[in-house]
């Protein structure tokens, strides 16, 4: 394979990346806690956008309920890097995986 080959690949790669990159920043993923009592929307980029808390929660011990919505938020966070990681992974080719920079 020529070397101008190669980096057209390169760039058509880096381009591919940096649009599911973008694509992938505007998603949205939910998680639950409490079996659904708490619900906490982040975004692919890990910012927290909504959160939702059943008001019978309300009542019960607030130290609790800050580690149910810490919970709840951390997951919404990691469903997104997941995502990323598996959706960006399909754009590498075989035997590309560690490349710095994909």
């Amino acid at each position: 394979m020529n070397m101008m080959k190669m980096m057209k690949q390169a760039q058509e790669l880096q381009a591919k990346a940096a649009k599911l990159q973008t694509e992938l920043a505007a998603r949205h993923y939910e998680a639950e806690a409490a079996g659904g009592q708490i619900k906490a929307v982040a975004t692919g980029e890990g910012q927290p956008v909504s959160l939702k808390i059943d008001p019978a929660l309300l009542k019960d011990d607030a130290e609790m309920l800050e580690d149910l919505i810490v919970t709840a938020v951390r997951e919404a966070i990691d469903k997104g890097k997941t995502d990323a990681a598996k959706e960006l992974g399909k754009l590498m080719p075989a035997g590309l995986g560690g490349l710095p920079g994909f």
